[in-house]
């Protein structure tokens, strides 16, 4: 739904409530809407080509001389994520609140990505300066590949709050779930774009793909930064302190009775998200260093998980319609535990297929289901703080997930390839978790009964 000045509240949600849901090609074809999904194409390009597949490979590749020291490239590669996500759990509070107060998603959302593409850029650099130069044990061009992943990584993670948030502008509550659907699968159209990075690695040069990777999330960020039109909106002028940011997402916390449904989803949320971040981080080291598969064979496995995203994210959005987001998730969630099961118990290439499909499928629905299900739970007042606080619980699970892989890695690193299967086995706790308690939410919307 639309956030719009008080007076006119009532009128257009009855006008977007009534109105016929427009077709998905309809849909697509308008501008706000096109605009909104082509920033999913790019930014899916910096999630897949730096954070699944290419900075992982160079770390391997880098640090990994050994079956034990490919566990601790694994280490090194979850616990800069999980430091990330630490940064962004301290600030992701604010953000929820600077959109409620001042109606604004776009003036904040073009300088986050901005930066993330320059850190990008600069992991590129960093990665082809030549030097000698060691620090903590470690190689200064490696440190500065590092540094400005995190950096990256956590612009771009806070990018995604202002740009979530931005579905409940584009179209009603019946054509939500549609419009999510059609950015999942144009973003997982963006992953099979970005690939065609992978001729210039040119042997086991992963650096090569960090700088075109970035101009293509630069490229394809151009839609929303000049055709996206913010809606205007009635600001808050009350100036107030940064802290009062951090007090507020406290009394909405302290409003959880009130609120119940949203607060079990976000509990849930934290564990489906904590396995499905963790599995991105670590798929192409595990792939590599446990299943045997080469470089270019985990390049087709993601091609074609990422089909299966872009077929679970559209297939959803109608799924999730015809019976509700709630049973939606529930379904996800099973495929997602079987897809995880089958990936650490696989002793053949063939059987960890079919789970890079069934990963594939519940990623993309995920997104989908999710989404969807936070509009349907969370008061329009307070849906800009509400999805702060969803982003909040998903990247406080985004640290602990790969740290307590990146921890069993570090830990059974002696036993080789045993420690991978052990930390992938670990996150199939976390989804039962989320799983039992997102069968306790109710059905109702957001109300406190």
């Amino acid at each position: 739904m639309r956030r719009k000045g008080v007076s006119q509240l009532a009128k257009l949600e009855y006008a977007s409530n009534t109105r016929q849901a427009r077709g998905v090609w309809t849909l697509f074809f308008s501008l706000p809407i096109f605009a909104w999904a082509m920033y999913d194409f790019a930014n899916t390009i910096f999630s897949s080509n730096i954070v699944t597949v290419f900075y992982p490979f160079y770390l391997k590749e880098t640090l990994g001389k050994s079956e034990e020291l490919n566990q601790i490239a694994s280490t090194f590669i979850t616990y800069s994520n999980a430091l990330s996500s630490f940064f962004l759990v301290l600030l992701s509070p604010l953000f929820g609140v600077w959109i409620d107060r001042t109606g604004k998603k776009k003036a904040y959302l073009i300088p986050f990505t901005l930066i993330a593409i320059v850190a990008t850029l600069l992991m590129g650099i960093s990665a082809i300066w030549d030097t000698e130069q060691q620090w903590l044990g470690l190689n200064t061009s490696v440190l500065g590949v590092i540094f400005f992943f995190m950096i990256a990584k956590f612009f771009y993670n806070s990018s995604l709050i202002f740009y979530d948030s931005m579905i409940s502008d584009l179209g009603s509550e019946r054509e939500i779930p549609i419009i999510s659907g059609v950015g999942v699968a144009v973003g997982y159209v963006g992953t099979l774009v970005g690939l065609i990075v992978y001729p210039l690695i040119n042997g086991n040069h992963f650096e090569n793909t960090f700088i075109p990777s970035a101009l293509m999330f630069l490229l394809f960020s151009l839609p929303i930064m000049f055709f996206y039109k913010e809606k205007p909106i009635q600001a808050v002028k009350e100036k107030k302190s940064l802290l009062s940011g951090y007090r507020e997402i406290w009394a909405t916390f302290k409003e959880a009775r009130k609120y119940r449904a949203a607060f079990l989803f976000m509990i849930a949320y934290f564990f489906f998200n904590d396995a499905i971040a963790t599995a991105i981080a670590v798929m192409a080291i595990y792939a590599n260093t446990v299943m045997g598969f080469t470089t270019g064979q985990f390049i087709l496995l993601y091609l074609v998980s990422t089909v299966s995203s872009i077929i679970g994210s559209f297939l959803f959005g109608y799924v999730t319609r015809s019976i509700g987001p709630k049973h939606a998730v529930t379904i996800v969630a099973f495929i997602l535990i079987v897809a995880i099961a089958v990936a650490s118990l696989a002793t053949s290439q063939s059987l960890f297929w079919i789970a890079g499909s069934l990963y594939g499928v519940s990623m993309g629905a995920m997104w989908v289901t999710s989404r969807t299900l936070i509009v349907q739970l969370t008061p329009e007042e307070k849906r800009g703080q509400f999805f702060g606080l969803f982003a909040f619980s998903g990247k406080v699970s985004s640290i602990v997930g790969p740290a307590l892989y990146g921890s069993i890695t570090w830990a059974l690193a002696s036993s080789g390839n045993l420690a991978s299967r052990a930390a992938l086995g670990s996150l199939l706790v976390l989804v039962i978790i989320g799983l039992f308690v997102h069968m306790r939410v109710p059905q109702k919307l957001h109300s406190s009964s």
